[in-house]
């Protein structure tokens, strides 16, 4: 065959032993022979992208650094190193088909998706950008054979389709016009059907797979837009016991014949599903309780950002440092700051269920008491929290979304180092996060709260601050929080109490939290803000209901595939990105957490092959389109090259084991921790000496009032 013709020449032109791929691929032999070959120095950052040519001649990758770099796996030699316009650090980048490696289109974590001519001048290129996603763009997915045409994703839970033909850039403030699919929820991961193009799928932060037929769907800009987001919907995963958790979806793969679709979760393991099976219509979903229990996550672990303690070939559960004595310091005292921070929080939630009430708050010396029946502030519209109740009453925040802040609002001006995306949906700068709800305009000024108190029935359902941190922010989607954003307003200033509030940021390929601590005087005012705010997200959560049964409703006659395969042993919680692939027609490959590049037997999910292929985090697989030969990059600045040059099969069964213990542990221990930056630590503390000085001073007060008694 021509295929066998092309792959035996190839590898007769290569350095190394010659290696028949046709007839070693569906053998475990040959993924027991590889080893590292090359490893190509090309980034000075993260390299979160790689990609071959049509030929497989030269590898595309985009890093932290911002360039895109193509070289050669070959003769390990840069062809050609770019500039990319992006300002943050790039996610995706492939080459346009049939266009001899000479056109690239690439996507960054401001959104921005650059279209490179790499025989154009780079102001040329710079002028050639999509600025239509706001908040993080994840992932490039461009159409086989058609060179004109791709398609995007990102964290404002649009699908968008480019023609190329049509426009080279676009510039246009809040656009619409290239949105395919609003899928109201962030939108992280994409692939096209290889076989039958019009087939795509999907992935979100709600753990749905959705499968579209593009036939059925269209833009504004080529007139048939719907507008709808189950619009052209015929299939939809889910695994059983991920169906009522927000788990993102990190990597979306379909196989050659296109008749699998291999999926990898965050925090979760990798599944194989068929899209035209419809089993999982008569499975049955969680209890009632098993729900409400998936709705009260714990609170949060805190982790310091920039600390990969936990990743890479060493890495060991916190369990077995602390039995070898092998705990850091800094590890330490960021476990006490997250073992106190779960304490006062059951502490306050007992104390809320001993009284049925709110609990009471101390007044500063010489201030006025704030009314104690008064419903709590929701924490993600940031309203203010008398002390010492702040804490307990903000900090939950973190216990309500995954390490990947699945429902975060997109800050409109990111910094240049990162992607921010805040929590709070409240800041005048902020936009929402689903385009099509006409409220951009209302978010950039501020507007006024016209918002009456809520009955005593919502005050009873806000009274709670575990109940409104857990079952209402924690599964709230994006286009959610454009609501609370756009009708509930920051109090003037001076009138807010110290209040802890939680954004999340992507820097890198991880995802991080920050905490901004506000402190100013009390105000009578508060009172108002915090029922308007419990108001709002009564009203929001009203709406997500219906909107949910009516979704439910128009997909009744969708497919709904069962789990075929589990794939596990590797870990995915500490990056955004996390490949999984097939690699022919019997291997499955990931990434993990641990470094580990993992190989599994396709069709009995059996462990065939371990590969240490990072010191951190493995991100990317892609196998050649051709030869035996794997490209492989992380958390390292290099991508490595892997070929079956091995003299005889070789895989360590007890270090393979031991890996998979460990990695099984420390998924657990991460899947409800978050990571902060180190100013974190310092505004913490500075919170706490403030809430500490007012439980001092009216401890004082209550002394002082006591012996005055006494004297009398």
């Amino acid at each position: 065959c021509n295929a066998k013709k092309t792959c035996q020449h190839n590898l007769n032109t290569r350095d190394g032993p010659a290696v028949d791929f046709c007839l070693f691929t569906g053998r475990s032999e040959f993924v027991q022979r590889l080893k590292l070959e090359a490893t190509l120095n090309v980034h000075d950052g993260c390299v979160n992208t790689i990609c071959w040519n049509d030929t497989g001649e030269y590898i595309l990758s985009g890093s932290d650094d911002t360039f895109l770099v193509i070289s050669s796996p070959y003769n390990k030699k840069v062809k050609q190193s770019i500039r990319s316009g992006h300002r943050t650090n790039i996610f995706s980048a492939k080459f346009m088909p049939n266009t001899n490696g000479k056109e690239i289109v690439s996507c960054s974590g401001d959104g921005i998706i650059f279209y490179t001519h790499t025989e154009k001048s780079p102001e040329y290129n710079r002028q050639c950008q999509f600025t239509c996603h706001y908040g993080t763009a994840y992932e490039i997915m461009t159409v086989p054979n058609d060179p004109y045409t791709f398609l995007s994703c990102g964290e404002d839970g649009t699908v968008r389709w480019f023609d190329l033909r049509t426009k080279t850039s676009c510039t246009k403030e809040d656009c619409k016009d290239d949105i395919l699919i609003n899928c109201r929820r962030a939108a992280t991961s994409i692939s096209i059907s290889p076989l039958v193009p019009y087939y795509l799928a999907v992935g979100c932060s709600d753990s749905s797979v959705r499968i579209y037929d593009r036939r059925m769907l269209g833009t504004r800009a080529t007139g048939n837009y719907t507008g709808r987001g189950t619009t052209g919907m015929c299939v939809r995963f889910v695994p059983t016991h991920l169906s009522n958790k927000s788990c993102r979806v990190t990597s979306l793969c379909y196989s050659e014949d296109g008749q699998e679709v291999l999926v990898s979760y965050s925090s979760d393991y990798i599944y194989l599903f068929d899209p035209k099976d419809d089993q999982a219509r008569e499975l049955k979903g969680p209890s009632e309780e098993r729900r409400e229990e998936l709705r009260q996550p714990p609170v949060k672990r805190l982790r310091l950002r920039g600390d990969w303690s936990d990743t890479g070939p060493r890495a060991r559960p916190e369990s077995e440092r602390e039995r070898d004595g092998e705990q850091s310091p800094n590890v330490s005292l960021m476990q006490r700051m997250s073992d106190m921070l779960s304490r006062w929080f059951e502490e306050a939630s007992e104390a809320q269920s001993s009284r049925g009430t709110r609990p009471q708050t101390r007044p500063r010396a010489g201030g006025s008491s704030q009314d104690s029946s008064q419903p709590p502030a929701a924490s993600g519209v940031n309203a203010p929290e008398p002390p010492p109740d702040p804490l307990t009453a903000t900090m939950p925040k973190s216990t309500s979304s995954s390490s990947l802040g699945s429902f975060s609002t997109v800050t409109a001006t990111p910094p240049p180092s990162s992607a921010s995306v805040e929590a709070t949906g409240l800041s005048s700068t902020s936009v929402p996060s689903a385009p099509d709800s006409d409220q951009r305009s209302q978010l950039e000024g501020s507007g006024t709260s016209t918002s009456t108190p809520p009955s005593s029935s919502e005050r009873a359902l806000s009274d709670s601050p575990s109940s409104v941190v857990n079952k209402q922010l924690g599964s709230m989607t994006l286009d959610e929080q454009q609501g609370a954003s756009s009708s509930t307003t920051l109090p003037p200033a001076g009138t807010a109490e110290p209040v802890l509030s939680l954004h999340y940021s992507s820097e890198g390929t991880t995802t991080t939290s920050r905490v901004h601590v506000f402190a100013s005087s009390s105000s009578s005012s508060t009172g108002f803000y915090r029922r308007s705010a419990a108001a709002r997200i009564q009203e929001l959560f009203r709406r997500r209901k219906e909107r949910r049964e009516m979704e439910e409703s128009e997909t009744q006659n969708i497919r709904r595939p069962s789990v075929k395969m589990v794939y596990k042993g590797h870990r995915n919680s500490r990056t955004m990105i996390k490949e999984s692939c097939f690699w022919g027609n019997n291997f499955v490959m990931s990434g993990s957490d641990c470094g580990h590049i993992f190989i599994w037997d396709r069709h009995t999910a059996e462990h065939l092959m371990l590969l240490e292929a990072d010191n951190h985090v493995v991100n990317c697989l892609q196998p050649h389109p051709y030869d035996p030969i794997l490209a492989s990059s992380g958390i390292d600045y290099d991508i490595k090259i892997w070929s079956p040059l091995e003299a005889s099969p070789s895989f360590n069964r007890a270090l393979a084991h031991e890996v998979i213990t460990r990695n099984e542990l420390m998924l657990e221990e991460t899947r409800n921790t978050i990571t902060v930056p180190a100013s974190f630590m310092l505004r913490m503390l500075a919170s706490l000496n403030h809430i500490r000085s007012d439980r001092l001073e009216g401890d004082r007060s209550e002394g002082s009032g006591q012996e005055n008694d006494d004297e009398q």
